[in-house]
């Protein structure tokens, strides 16, 4: 394992930035290595690059988690019924917008 440090300056519009240190596997750290050489990127900026890229693609995720947990501590549910009709509907002429919540319980 090898541990990368960057103090990095976004190249694209200069905004300071902070450290970060992580433990890669060394065959990580290989190819990472041989993509800086052959980008003519420094190891640092291919790595903010890449966090930033995962970062975008998955914090949709955690949204959407955590707004499904607020609506369930409100109480409020999607049926079984509505969420297969929706569901059945998909790709249709007919398709329905995604449901809404249709069961509230008492808190």
């Amino acid at each position: 394992m090898y541990t990368l440090t960057a103090d990095v300056i976004n190249e694209v519009n200069s905004v300071p930035s902070t450290v970060l240190s992580v433990r890669v596997p060394e065959a990580l750290k290989e190819q990472l290595d041989y993509l800086s050489r052959a980008t003519k990127r420094s190891r640092a900026y291919l790595a903010a690059e890449a966090l930033d890229d995962y970062v975008k693609r998955n914090a949709w995720r955690a949204k959407e988690l955590h707004d499904a947990l607020e609506e369930a501590d409100r109480g409020a549910f999607i049926s079984h019924e509505a969420m297969l009709a929706w569901a059945d509907s998909l790709g249709s002429q007919n398709e329905l917008p995604p449901p809404e919540p249709d069961i509230f319980s008492a808190k």
